[in-house]
């Protein structure tokens, strides 16, 4: 379990004490007055409180055109993404894109998308940094490199491009809503267990 001590302003995890500038866990005692927190809390102190406010960015990446089940869990993915402080990476346009933005703007979060045109209006309304690329789908292979992770929702040829270029660069790959089921992609049950499972790899557990 984390806990935070607002005094001291540090994380721990259960008898491990984190060091935000060099991303390393230390033993230590925990605190009589930490306050016991969830992933998301502790996720969000790291990006916001901890020092080094770094935005990491995670790729939310599916189909163009998205059945209703994908547009909601990209809806909830998004907005978990950003109440943990993370930054949303994704194509910019529509599906499984326009509604994690959408989520992520419902919790004020930023959005980075990543258009494979160059005409900006392409981008769907909820995206806070356009970047009209001009390079085609080459732009897959910057999200992949770009993100910390990658959250696949739903399947289409261009997210399984996506999905690939992310597990051969060594990116940590969650499945959810039908995604690709292949070697190396991490599938989760629903949008809800994926606070716990970007904390554990983010922080290196």
């Amino acid at each position: 379990m984390f806990a935070i001590d607002r005094k001291d302003n540090q994380l721990f995890y259960d008898d491990r004490v984190y060091t935000p500038s060099t991303c390393e866990w230390q033993p230590v005692t925990l605190p009589i007055d930490a306050e016991q927190v969830d992933s998301i809390t502790a996720m969000a102190w790291l990006q916001k409180d901890s020092g080094f406010p770094i935005k990491t960015p995670v790729a939310i990446i599916g189909p163009n055109e998205a059945m209703a089940n994908e547009a909601k869990v990209a809806f909830e993915v998004g907005a978990l993404v950003s109440r943990m402080g993370l930054a949303v990476l994704c194509g910019g346009r529509g599906g499984v894109m326009e509604s994690a933005s959408k989520g992520a703007a419902s919790e004020a979060g930023l959005v980075i998308g990543l258009l494979p045109r160059n005409d900006p209006k392409e981008a769907n309304p909820y995206v806070s940094v356009i970047i009209a690329s001009g390079i085609g789908e080459a732009r897959n292979a910057i999200i992949a490199q770009a993100a910390s992770c990658l959250i696949a929702i739903g399947d289409s040829y261009g997210t399984l491009s996506e999905v690939a270029l992310g597990l051969r660069l060594g990116k940590r790959v969650f499945g959810l809503a039908g995604a690709a089921q292949i070697e190396g992609v991490v599938q989760l049950d629903g949008a809800t267990a994926l606070p716990a499972a970007l904390a554990q790899y983010l922080f290196r557990f």
